[in-house]
């Protein structure tokens, strides 16, 4: 601050600089505060895929901090209107001085770090390398017991440490004393978040978070359509498929992944909503543990009575970082501790009692000679209110098996959650120790191994299996893009457009850009090849190439446009193109100024516009989810800027529930509406 006071005349190059700086360190700051971990790969998923249905309201502290960082960042600006300080040493060597600090700082702090961090998991490398290491599992099942796996909610195994946490969790204590117990077991990259976690113990891969895939606001159909997970095999092998967990399905695309994969049925918040289940009993993120876990054991009985094999997936919430929640029925629970009276403890001393309670009735239950029990860790705590005892502590997950005729016993493990998996398909058959790239704990240490990559020689080898883990969300055979069902087929992935796909040099999918996609794909430059696809009207002034178009450019500015009748029989993206652009086209993008039900009959849509964009444009009547176009109309704009009246006819056979009038610009360009109206065209009776 004080070489940006001495700075010779105008500094304001050097105050939005540091502001800029200081603004990025708060964002840090900020989701630091949420992951432990910087800017890591969960904060790329959750911020593309949405945080929609997360518990807001338990970050308010963290929240309160960023806000106040973030007005101290702008304090920098307030320089423009200092006068010059009488400062002797003023002049040219102040500026360079300052940018060399600047430069310093930029590159040395923990933000520049975690992106060297987020580029190297994330870099282009050959997951050929690491194929062979991938397993589907194919033997048939010899015992087709039911499963009942629970995943407790950052439910790590440090917490029973009886050192740091005397008295806390007894009965989870004596459940791993009669349980097969493993130790050690890490939380690799791509697996520390929930969903993460549960597509590494279930599908024995981790979740990779490159631009693209992370399933985007639903539009890509389908979740890790390449992968082969436990609940697939057990799916072929007959079993039905349950999930219930207390929070919103859809946070983090849980529903997407859960339905992509073979499970039958999933209860969540909404569920226990529309079940009348009275509001005491849900927290910010949802419904609290001992509704759910109740609800689970009538599940358990129901299903087991049924006579078909099932795995009941049930994943609790109360131990959520930063502080828990307590429900009802622990209201009577309080531990105390040399730590204070932090409220984390209670709902952990909670979680003790209402995980057991339920593992303990399914013991009891006559069913039980029939049932194996999984208890795990979703995936290691992140930044909590016991984060400072934590931190001096070696942190291992929690992973118990249960079932009659399993001996008790604890095992070290060089392992990690991608193991989970393979390790109960070798409970139930023993020729089966393989799952994607997991390895059952109850073998020898395999080597090469995607665990063992990645807890030895600083995770060096372990990018070839986040590269494989990448591929399954498209496959391989990537080259031929088409349209099908109003959808874009790329491989084995369907998505909704308007979609950007980058190809590298080997002709791999780079990334999948589905939000602002217009923008970035005027601002990218490709390494090869970049293929949007998008409406028509996002491209051309006439609608003669029918509905679809796409344009695939490559790094020298070559361009080939494909009408909607070439991307109905498929592209191809590594066939040459055909022209040089002298400049790239501009997809446009589309506006919605107006929702509405309109009733049948012929009308006149009117928009007067206050101040118009720059250029031509489209405007459009369409039904809600834009797949009918009602009325479309190519839009002059008057010289100089000036507002001007459209009238474009309508004619409805059917009345629309929600009519929607939208505009197609480009993405630097805005729209000011003076007026819309649907007036009946001469002559119309409507009833």
């Amino acid at each position: 601050m004080v070489l940006l006071l001495a700075s010779p005349g105008r500094a304001r190059p050097q105050a939005a600089l540091l502001s800029a700086l200081l603004l990025a360190l708060s964002l840090w700051w900020f989701v630091d505060q949420l992951s432990g971990d910087g800017i890591n790969a969960a904060t790329i998923y959750h911020l593309a895929s949405g945080v929609e249905g997360a518990g807001i309201g338990d970050f308010a502290r963290p929240i309160l901090g960023l806000v106040a960082l973030l007005l101290l960042s702008l304090l920098p600006l307030l320089r423009m209107r200092l006068a010059q300080p009488p400062l002797r040493w003023r002049g040219r060597s102040t500026i360079a001085v300052f940018a060399t600090v600047f430069a310093i700082a930029a590159l040395g702090n923990p933000l520049a770090n975690d992106t060297l961090r987020l580029y190297r998991d994330s870099r282009p490398v050959d997951p050929t390398r690491v194929a062979s290491e991938y397993v589907v599992p194919a033997h048939p099942l010899r015992e087709r017991k039911n499963i009942v796996w629970i995943y407790g909610e950052s439910l790590e195994r440090t917490y029973l440490d009886a050192e740091a946490f005397p008295g806390l969790m007894p009965n989870l204590s004596r459940l791993a004393g009669e349980a097969l117990d493993f130790r050690g077991i890490a939380s690799p990259a791509g697996s520390g978040w929930t969903i993460a976690g549960m597509v590494a113990s279930l599908c024995g891969v981790p979740l990779t978070t490159a631009r693209g895939d992370e399933n985007s606001m639903g539009r890509m159909d389908t979740f890790l359509p390449g992968a082969h997970c436990l609940s697939d095999y057990l799916k072929q092998q007959g079993y039905a498929l349950h999930f219930s967990g207390g929070a919103d399905s859809a946070f983090a695309a849980k529903d997407k992944f859960l339905a992509s994969h073979g499970f039958d049925a999933v209860k969540d918040q909404r569920h226990f909503r529309a079940s009348g289940v009275a509001r005491k009993h849900f927290s910010n993120w949802g419904v609290h543990d001992d509704v759910l876990l109740d609800d689970v054991f009538d599940d358990f009985l129901r299903l087991s009575a049924a006579g078909q094999p099932f795995m009941l997936t049930a994943l609790t919430m109360d131990t959520h970082h930063p502080a828990g929640h307590l429900p009802v029925a622990c209201r009577d629970v309080r531990y105390e501790s040399r730590h204070g009276d932090i409220g984390l403890l209670n709902a952990l001393a909670c979680t003790d009692r209402l995980i057991t309670g339920l593992i303990d009735r399914i013991r009891q239950s006559d069913y039980a000679d029939d049932t194996l029990i999984v208890l795990a860790s979703d995936h290691l705590a992140m930044p909590n209110d016991l984060s400072h005892v934590l931190a001096g502590l070696e942190r291992e997950n929690l992973l118990l098996f249960l079932g009659t005729g399993l001996p008790p016993r604890q095992l070290a493990s060089t392992g990690s959650t991608l193991d989970s998996g393979a390790t109960l398909l070798q409970l139930l058959e023993p020729k089966l120790e393989k799952l994607g790239f997991g390895r059952s704990l109850l073998s020898p240490a395999p080597k090469p191994s995607a665990s063992i990559a990645a807890l030895t020689d600083d995770g060096e080898r372990y990018p070839l299996y986040l590269g494989f883990a990448r591929q399954l969300w498209t496959g391989t055979e990537t080259r031929t893009l088409r349209i099908e069902d109003d959808q874009v087929v790329a491989g084995l992935q369907r998505i909704r457009p308007p979609v950007m796909l980058e190809y590298d040099t080997g002709w791999n999918i780079k990334s999948i850009v589905l939000e602002d996609a217009p923008r970035q794909f005027n601002d990218s430059d490709p390494d090869n090849i970049l293929a949007y696809v998008d409406r028509c009207t996002a491209f051309l002034d006439d609608p003669s190439s029918g509905e679809w178009c796409a344009v695939v450019v490559d790094r020298g500015n070559g361009l080939t446009l494909y009408p909607d009748w070439q991307l109905q029989q498929g592209i191809q993206v590594d066939a040459p193109l055909e022209t040089v652009a002298d400049e790239r086209p501009r997809p446009r993008r589309p506006l919605n100024l107006e929702r509405r039900p309109v009733a049948a009959g012929e009308y006149e849509l009117q928009l007067r516009t206050r101040s118009p964009p720059g250029s031509a444009f489209w405007l459009e009547a369409v039904s809600d989810d834009g797949k009918v176009i009602r009325a479309r109309e190519w839009v002059q704009v008057e010289p100089r800027g000036r507002g001007g009246h459209v009238g474009l006819p309508l004619r409805l056979d059917s009345a629309a529930e929600d009519l929607v009038i939208r505009v197609w610009l480009d993405h630097t360009e805005v729209i000011e509406v003076e007026r819309i109206a649907l007036v009946p065209a001469p002559g119309e009776v409507r009833s």
